[in-house]
């Protein structure tokens, strides 16, 4: 065998290893389009229907301005699916104008605890994001901003529309690490398009 033939398996043989290390930690509710088999099929709707069930009970205003949160959100998650550290910062400053409109005094009790709990999180990643122009370091704070917001939206519900909640097994060294998506379709935040496709759908929350 030539060298030049050593260098190509080689190659290869890494390439393949990386694609079995995404694809082998699919989540439960992942769909296997070759696997139709009832188990297959159920998982999804038992997640669905568990979604439907926020933890608090919240009004129709404080859901509107949270799912504001979300549209804004998604806006930052696709700045970091294109690696553009600029736009990040301009996306997170945005998302946290859009947070700072959230009227806490909507929710009560146990449940502002709660937000104050989330709101706190959100606010010091976002904040990270836009004073950063390292796109790793914003990455970092995005995986712990996209973890609170997730903690948010299953405690109050969206004002009519959906959030995917998403997994990618091999961000941070293999640590890895959620993301929040409006598409089932997989848009890796923290790979662009060096891994766009790694990773699986964990929760579809309403």
């Amino acid at each position: 065998m030539t060298t030049s033939n050593v260098l190509n398996v080689i190659a290869g043989a890494g390439i393949a290893l990386a694609l079995v290390a995404c694809g082998g930690q699919k989540s439960e509710h992942e769909h296997d389009a070759t696997a139709e088999t009832p188990a297959a099929t159920e998982a999804p709707a038992a997640t669905e229907a568990a979604a439907a069930e926020p933890q608090h009970p919240s009004s129709p205003d404080f859901k509107k301005q949270l799912s504001s949160v979300f549209d804004s959100y998604a806006t930052l998650k696709d700045a970091f699916v294109s690696s553009d550290a600029a736009k990040v910062k301009q996306e997170a400053t945005a998302t946290l104008g859009a947070l700072d409109k959230v009227d806490m005094k909507l929710v009560e009790g146990v449940a502002h605890h709660d937000w104050m709990t989330y709101l706190g999180g959100m606010q010091k990643s976002l904040q990270e994001m836009s004073a950063s122009s390292d796109i790793e370091a914003q990455r970092t704070a995005f995986s712990t901003l996209s973890n609170e917001l997730y903690k948010a939206i299953k405690a109050f519900g969206l004002s009519g529309e959906t959030a995917y909640y998403e997994f990618c097994p091999m961000a941070f060294d293999n640590k890895g690490a959620y993301w929040l998506a409006k598409e089932d379709k997989i848009k890796n935040p923290y790979f662009g398009d060096k891994m766009l496709t790694c990773g699986s759908v964990e929760e579809k929350l309403n």
